[in-house]
């Protein structure tokens, strides 16, 4: 209990951090692109816009973490007194006021807070606004006086300490070695505590001072986690093996790194693979001399690309980041492959893997397994909520996964998604985390129903949610599916064309097309796979046509194209319906 509380303490500190700036991160980029676009040595030197470079990072961007930390901590009247201080410690001193803004905005919230705790009930009636308008202001204004005189210098030679701390690291060649404590950190949900607690405001500043800088990358590096997909893609096993393609597309390109965690926690040697492909990936940034203008958020190719600076010689500057990035998937990928072809277990599924996993770790502790609450009912749930350390990525892809599924049982339950600092304790909510981070949002919102699950995309704990929700048995619930897809079973001998249908949203039909279309090319299968809109689907209205669709919307696929074969899945992305395609195909 007392790691478990530490490692909670832990997580609390880093997202405290993490969310002061994470809601700003918006504005970390603009200033990102603002100075690659228009300083001297920018892609479009203009020297009146470059003239907002300096108050934007000297102003702007502290005061919106002070503002925010001081709302994390009391709304928005802590935020006021929070953006008080924070105007004290940029006054008081010569550097950006990043760590400064994380320390006085919540400490000023703090302190009205408590204040407000003190004398609000003794207010009389009638003079609620005087008092509160007058405490917010005299208690702001002497302690951003104090801001001022005491911590805006302090931390000014702080962060000036830290800032050579990190260059002489930098100079000794050094900064590989953190990767070591970086890429467990990343897999435990410290990652945006690390990205954006701590690498964003050093990073910045670094910025200011030399115009790029490679703490950008330590944490953003897509490469370890793309080597390791890789290598479950070519010697994983069972359902891993197929799903990881998939994975792969979002990892990489949409730069969500929570997909791949799962995999890494099936089989902890994996860890050494994570380690192996920071330490090489920080190491070609090192020697290449790589670094970006700004914060990469999330973590995409994409998003890391265009935030190379153009200063010298572009192409060396591309080709330095990509090196390291690239550099990180192939050294990741060669221990992952050594760690999964000496593995000679049986080929377990990923869901499978997960529940043995956590029924492991049960009985380690002396726990039973314990069952959903039978709290789960339509009159104790009016509304779910997925929660993750941010409030987005795996949390968002694993909401739009139960959307479908509430949708698709006839349930009018709102399903959201929200960043475990953002929740409020209110009742008639089911809040659903990941395992690494349930205590937490128990300790926030006590008075709301919890289910804690292994992996956002692939749980069975939404079934069972669904079938208590709509009074069924899990059981029952799975078999309702599996009948719906038994009693459109297709036809494969003649199937010449595979078509994943989308209508307003093409990203899951896209990204199941590039999963099938792996799998399809690993199996030496020849049958084209593509994704068309529903408007366009009436010209594959033919047998030898088998479209893809979800069960939420087969009734509107096979109005559109009656004649076609349906293969009905529950979710497009990641499904062990692929596995039974392309088995039945080979036969």
């Amino acid at each position: 209990m007392e790691n478990a509380s530490l490692k909670v303490r832990i997580q609390k500190l880093g997202t405290t951090l993490s969310n002061m700036v994470m809601p700003n991160i918006g504005s970390f980029i603009a200033w990102g692109v603002l100075t690659s676009l228009f300083i001297e040595k920018g892609w479009l030197p203009n020297a009146e816009f470059a003239t907002i470079v300096s108050p934007m990072i000297t102003y702007l961007l502290p005061l919106l973490i002070g503002y925010t930390g001081g709302y994390n901590v009391y709304g928005q009247r802590g935020g006021v007194v929070g953006a008080i201080l924070t105007m004290g410690v940029i006054a008081g001193s010569e550097v950006p006021m990043f760590i400064g803004a994380m320390i006085v905005g919540p400490f000023g919230a703090w302190v009205i807070k408590k204040f407000d705790q003190a004398f609000q009930e003794k207010i009389r009636p009638g003079f609620e606004m005087l008092v509160n308008n007058f405490s917010a202001g005299l208690i702001g204004f002497v302690l951003m006086l104090i801001s001022f005189k005491v911590v805006g210098p302090f931390v000014s030679s702080m962060t000036t300490a830290i800032g050579d701390g990190v260059q002489a690291i930098v100079d000794m060649k050094l900064l590989p070695l953190a990767n070591i404590i970086i890429e467990p950190a990343k897999v435990l949900f410290l990652n945006n505590a690390l990205n954006h607690g701590i690498f964003t405001p050093l990073g910045t500043e670094q910025v200011l001072k030399v115009g790029k800088s490679v703490l950008f990358l330590l944490e953003a590096n897509p490469g370890p986690g793309l080597g390791i997909l890789f290598a479950y893609a070519l010697f994983g096993k069972g359902s891993a093996k197929s799903s990881s393609w998939g994975a792969m597309v979002i990892h990489f390109l949409g730069g969500i790194h929570e997909i791949y965690f799962p995999y890494v926690m099936m089989k902890p040697a994996l860890f050494l693979a994570a380690i192996a492909g920071g330490v090489s990936g920080t190491f070609t940034f090192q020697l290449l001399n790589a670094g970006l203008v700004g914060a990469s958020s999330p973590g995409s190719i994409i998003a890391i690309t265009g935030l190379v600076p153009k200063e010298g010689n572009y192409f060396a500057n591309l080709l330095a980041v990509w090196g390291g990035v690239f550099a990180g998937a192939i050294a990741s990928f060669l221990v992952a492959s050594i760690i999964l072809k000496a593995d000679k277990s049986e080929g377990a599924s990923l869901e499978s893997a997960q529940a043995a996993t956590k029924a492991a770790k049960a009985v380690a502790k002396g726990q039973a397994q314990v069952p959903l609450s039978s709290d789960v009912t339509t009159d104790n749930v009016h509304q779910i909520i997925f929660a993750c350390d941010a409030g987005m990525g795996s949390s968002a892809m694993g909401a739009s996964l139960l959307r479908d599924k509430v949708k698709k049982a006839g349930l009018n339950i709102p399903v959201t998604n929200k960043a475990i600092a953002n929740l409020q304790d209110t009742d008639h909510t089911l809040i659903i985390t990941q395992e690494e981070l349930a205590e937490r949002a128990a300790q926030r919102t006590p008075r709301a129903l919890h289910v804690a699950v292994d992996n956002f995309l692939t749980s069975p704990k939404y079934d069972e949610i669904i079938a208590q929700l709509t009074n069924q048995t899990a059981t029952h619930a799975s078999a309702q599916v599996e009948a719906q897809v038994q009693g459109l079973a297709p036809d494969l001998s003649n199937v010449e064309k595979v078509i994943f249908a989308y209508g307003a949203a093409q990203g899951s039909a896209t990204m199941g097309q590039a999963t099938l279309s792996a799998i399809f090319k690993n199996k030496g299968i020849e049958i084209p796979v593509v994704s068309l809109s529903y408007a366009d689907l009436s010209d594959s209205n033919a047998q030898t046509s088998l479209i893809v669709t979800t069960v939420v919307e087969q009734a509107r696929v096979q109005a559109l194209a009656p004649h076609a074969q349906l293969l009905v899945v529950d979710s497009l992305v990641t499904t062990p319906e692929y596995d039974k395609l392309v088995a039945s195909l080979r036969k």
